[in-house]
């Protein structure tokens, strides 16, 4: 297999790269460039965004036509695995949950109408958006099938009832995509509604703790009292909820770990900086056979993680939903973010569990990577699934 990514996207990257270590990075060290959520406040993150739209390195995901850069998803696996490396990186360049995963799935089944009106905004950096689905016990968390909230027809509206929470983003957003249930159809029960922030007949309960930091909008609760929608706010078909969302999580699980592993690597990245300046029982720490064997275990992790992550990206772009891939890949990378986290604290000392380096917000951050888009438990048993139709095929090499 071919990695070699194209002389475009390569070159796509390397600014990146770039624009990523010599214009982000130095933000991060100054506590003034922080809200009060622990990510990067209003003022610093416009300026970056005004920056990355003059370097043309806005939207990778999205169309040239859209304003975005136009790549396949192998390239955004290149460039978001080097925004990682900066906590900031992907907010600035508009490739962050849950703004990237909704474009990617507004552009592939919108109507074009749909496109202008509720897409385009989001791409252009004008507005935010979130994607309402998870629900309060006992309503729809990793099974869908459990969806509470309901969406029922009255006159000539869709008029919607019921429940959510833990939905990223929704402090601040303006464009929501939402599921509901419109019958007890087992298969075609859940459909999908677009509706704006400034509509009556819902509310924010709170915006719920969080072990954090926490995204743009935080993770918030939501009750729907009646909220109205008109019939050319429906996505896809009435019926073609669960579908939706199948096409919008397989990329967006995947989005998820080209994120993490830049994450990953930076905090190797640190880590490797550290033990080779620190001095200890008369050589320096990266001498050491223990910490050898740490530091070679989190870079193999992380690299094993990558090739999963391209071979997922590889086929979706040929057009196959590389469910088993991407279950793969989400395992192997939310728990390798943790590990590569974890070891780079250990190595840093009291150093790395301080706040002069950004590891302790990285391992924060990274305990939900194995909960978020499906817990990693839940992506074994899709894999289990695979084996038991597919045997000895499972390993194929088609």
């Amino acid at each position: 297999m071919d990695f070699t990514l194209s002389p475009e996207v390569e070159d796509y990257r390397l600014r990146v790269r770039d624009f990523v270590a010599r214009r982000i990075l130095p933000i991060e060290t100054d506590p003034a460039n922080y809200d009060e959520h622990e990510n990067i406040a209003d003022a610093p993150l416009a300026s970056l965004r005004a920056q990355a739209k003059e370097a043309g390195l806005w939207a990778p995901q999205m169309p040239k036509s859209r304003g975005g850069v136009g790549l396949g998803v192998v390239g955004m696996a290149a460039l978001y695995e080097e925004m990682g490396r900066s906590i900031f990186g992907p907010v600035a360049f508009n490739a962050a949950a849950p703004d990237d995963g909704n474009m990617i799935v507004l552009e592939k089944v919108a109507t074009e109408a749909q496109k202008e009106r509720w897409l385009q905004p989001i791409v252009d950096g004008k507005v935010r958006s979130a994607f309402a689905m998870t629900e309060p016990m006992p309503g729809a968390g990793s099974d869908p099938s459990a969806m509470r909230t309901r969406a029922e027809w009255r006159g000539d509206r869709w008029v919607v009832n019921g429940h959510k929470w833990y939905i990223t983003g929704a402090g601040v957003a303006r464009h929501f995509i939402l599921i509901a249930r419109t019958s007890d159809d087992s298969r075609k029960g859940l459909s999908a509604f677009l509706f704006d922030a400034d509509q009556p007949g819902w509310e924010i309960v709170r915006r719920i703790p969080i072990m954090g930091p926490e995204e743009h909008g935080g993770h918030c609760e939501l009750r729907f009292d009646g909220l109205e929608i008109a019939p050319e706010n429906v996505l896809m078909n009435i019926g073609d909820g669960l579908k939706l969302t199948q096409i919008r999580l397989g990329t967006a699980r995947l989005t998820h770990c080209m994120r993490w592993l830049g994450m990953a690597k930076r905090a190797t990245e640190i880590a490797a900086a550290y033990v080779r300046e620190r001095d200890s029982f008369g050589s320096k720490l990266h001498q050491h056979e223990g910490v050898q064997w740490l530091m070679g275990e989190a870079a193999m992790a992380i690299e094993v993680g990558r090739l999963l992550t391209m071979r997922a990206a590889w086929k979706l772009d040929q057009g196959d939903f590389a469910r088993k891939e991407v279950s793969m890949a989400k395992i192997q990378v939310s728990e390798t973010l943790h590990k590569a986290v974890d070891t780079a604290i250990q190595l840093c000392g009291a150093r790395g569990y301080s706040k002069d380096t950004p590891l302790e917000w990285m391992y924060r951050y990274a305990r939900q990577a194995r909960l978020v888009d499906g817990a990693s438990e839940v992506h074994k048993m899709v894999l289990s699934r695979f084996y038991m139709d597919e045997g000895l095929d499972f390993w194929g090499w088609r």
